[in-house]
Order: C-alpha cells, then structure tokens, then sequence
C-alpha cells in the first residue's frame, strides 16, 4: 500500500502519466496483493516443508557423493526454470539466451554444492567470503564496465521468490541432522554463497564475449486506449505468466515427487497439505507477476521518463530513498526470511526488526545508486568498499547474524525492486 501510494502522489503531482497506464497500474496492484496473499499462505503449507524434508533425508543418506550430485541437480533445474533469469537473458543481447542461462545455472548449481559442503563440515561463512568476493572483484577488472551490473544483477535474479523459501529451507533441513551446539548458526547462508556463483559465471563469458556498448535492452511500454484493450492487455499476459510458472514450478514438484517415492513417504495428510500449498503458491505467483509485468512495470518506465525530463534531476535521490524503503515490505520472499530468523531464533530476533534494517538498508542503498546514476561513479566505488565493510563486520558479530545478512542480500533484489530498477535505469538512459 505504501509503493501504491506513493505512486500515486508522483503521478497527480509531478510525474503526471496517462489515464491508461494509471488504471493498468491500479489493476496491477490488485493483482500484487491478491498474488503476495497466495504465495505467502502457499510457501508456508508447501516450499518450506519440502526444502526441509528433502534437506534432512539427503543429509542422512550420509554420502557425500549423493549429497554432492542431488545438490547440483536441484540448483540446476530450480535456476533454469527461475522467470527472472530467462528476462534477464532476453534483456542482454551480446550474450546468446542459452549460453548465459546455462552459465548462471551451473554457477548456482556449483555454489550450492559449495554452500551444503559448508554446513555439513561447519566451515565459517566470513571465510569463505573473504576468498570468494576478492576474487569477484579481480576478474571485474577484466570486464567491460558496461557488463558489471548485468554480473552483479545475475547475483540477484536467481533468488527469486520461488526458489528462495525452498533454498532456504533447504538450508534448516540440513543443519537439522547436526548435533553439535554450532549447527544453528550454519542454517543459514546457502542464499549467500548461490548468489556468487551466478557473478562469477556471467564475469567469465564477459571475458569470453568481450560485450561492447550498452548491456541492456530498453524495455517498451505498453498502452490501452479504453477498456477494451486493457483487458485484451491483461488478458494475453495472465496465460503467458500462468504457463511461466507452472514450467518453473514443475522441475521443483519433480524433484519432491522423486524423494517422496524413494525415500521420503510421507502420510496422506501431509501430502494433501504440501499440494494444495503447491496451488496457492502457483495461484500466487501468477498474479503477482502478472500485476507487476503488465501493470506497474509500465507506470514505473514512465515515470522514469518523465523525471528525467525533470529540471531538478536530483529529486530521484529522495524518491529512490523512499520508495526502496518500503519497496523491501512488498517482496514476498521477504516475509519468508524474516518467519524462518525469527522462529530459528526463538524471537531473539523479531521479524519485524528484520524488516525495518532491511528497509533502511535498501533505502541508504538506493540513494547511494541515484547519486551513481546522476553523477556516472564507476559502480567499483560503490560496491568494493561496501563488500570490505560488510565482510569484515562479519568477524564481529555472532555467526548466525553473518548468514542471515549476506542471505537477505539475494532475498530483497525479487520482482518488486526489479520493477523499481526498471525505473532508474530507465530514468538513467533519458539523462
């Protein structure tokens, strides 16, 4: 309600838009709220169950080499299928679709491996970060500067909200098979380390491809002259969006329905449960992408049109703020995350201070970027001292506190602050 409000307030104030792209807007922001309602009841009754059943049998199988492969598979399959990657390969024309979906999915499926071998062997997270993000940094150099925000996005893209709840949970089942007083801490951290492999991977074919000029494809806005083709506009996306998700969610169902006849029988009951949950989490994530496609994703490049034609460009610094503060409260991986810290931590840590610091987080983040935006830093400035910080801030603060922060990196970048994207790096290619 609040993206929706202050939405509005640009739109009768100084971003004034279409009557059209206003009403697809609106349609769109019931669809969101209808869908998050979905999708927050289904991950709840089905993906977490299932990431935590199948994370505790493959652990007690007590082989590594199984563990090993499975691990891979299921990265594999959950990120080729993830909407967010196949968008984000049509928008990079120097790198043909296959190639990088493919590259992001082995690097995701790799990393997750890495990030079970980690909990299993209780090897400290901070360690491993401050291996792996010099390295990122290294190769960045060798990269054209117009790619590294398609490599660093890539990071992002792959944590979507379908399979965040079931990575994560993922993570719970694994550590839960561990006896000794640090596995807690370990529960947490597979979103971390899957979120490097994806950078890594797209830093390697901008070395191979060598991409010159702009990374991204503009994106086109569509428009509706009178109601009958706004419903002609929502019309053809909600098919398109209902077999999107049906084809992402399936390779995930699959992969249960392996485990449930190999291993894991489950009773009728729970059965039932996880299926119906499987449905709302379908019904959900339809809707919710189908709102924030075709209804605010045009209201969003618009508006990002008329503010660059703005006389005080610098306006976008304190509507980023504000708008990335509330922009995290309207992911719905977010309240994943935030249920599952707060249950594994008995309330030491509130889901409702979790959602506060990430809000004011994002907000300080996306002032920093506008200031990027208007000015044309080089994103390195940005980026290397606020990995250096946060890395070592991590040897010193509990474990846990480490996992859960590098995790909520990868969980607040969904389709929402996608969207909002959209409208700055739209706003950007008007300056």
């Amino acid at each position: 309600m609040p993206i929706i409000g202050i939405v509005l307030f640009l739109c009768f104030t100084i971003a004034p838009i279409p009557t059209s792209i206003l009403m697809a807007f609106i349609i769109g922001a019931v669809l969101l709220i209808l869908g998050m309602m979905f999708f927050t009841l289904g991950a709840e009754m089905a993906m977490t169950p299932m990431g935590e059943r199948i994370g505790t049998r493959m652990t007690q199988t007590k082989k590594v080499g199984i563990v090993v492969l499975l691990c891979f598979i299921l990265g594999f399959i959950i990120t080729v299928s993830e909407p967010d990657l196949q968008v984000l390969a049509e928008q990079v024309p120097s790198i043909p679709n296959y190639t990088l979906i493919v590259a992001v999915a082995a690097g995701v499926g790799i990393f997750l491996v890495v990030a079970v071998l980690r909990m299993l062997f209780g090897i400290p997270l901070s360690y491993m970060l401050i291996v792996l993000y010099p390295a990122v940094f290294v190769l960045a150099y060798f990269v054209p500067d117009d790619f590294l925000a398609v490599a660093f996005d890539s990071g992002g893209v792959t944590t979507g909200p379908m399979t965040v709840p079931f990575i994560m949970a993922l993570g719970i089942g694994f550590s839960a098979v561990r006896s000794d007083k640090h596995a807690e801490n370990d529960s947490f951290g597979l979103v971390a380390l899957c979120s490097v492999g994806p950078i890594l991977a797209v830093l390697i074919l901008g070395m191979i491809y060598n991409p010159t000029g702009n990374s991204y494809t503009q994106t086109s806005i569509p428009d509706a002259d009178n109601s009958v083709e706004m419903w002609r506009l929502f019309s053809s996306g909600l098919p398109h969006y209902m077999k999107e998700m049906l084809v992402s969610l399936l390779p995930i169902v699959l992969f249960f329905v392996f485990f449930q006849i190999i291993s894991l029988h489950l009773k009728k009951k729970t059965l039932l449960k996880i299926s119906i949950g499987i449905v709302f989490t379908y019904i959900g994530l339809f809707l919710f992408l189908t709102g924030v496609n075709i209804g605010f994703m045009p209201a969003g490049n618009y508006l990002g049109q008329i503010i660059a034609g703005l006389p005080y460009r610098w306006i976008i610094i304190p509507i980023g703020m504000v708008i990335g503060y509330f922009i995290v409260k309207a992911e719905p991986a977010v309240y994943v995350l935030m249920e599952q810290v707060e249950e594994l931590t008995s309330g030491a840590i509130s889901g409702r201070a979790m959602g506060y610091s990430l809000s004011i987080g994002v907000a300080v983040s996306l002032g920093l970027a506008m200031v990027r935006v208007l000015t044309g830093i080089s994103i390195l400035w940005f980026l290397i001292p606020g990995y250096v910080a946060a890395i070592v801030l991590s040897f010193f603060v509990p474990k846990i506190f480490t996992a859960i922060a590098f995790d909520s990196g990868g969980v607040a970048s969904g389709p929402m602050t996608a969207t909002l994207y959209n409208v700055f790096r739209l706003f950007k290619g008007y300056l």
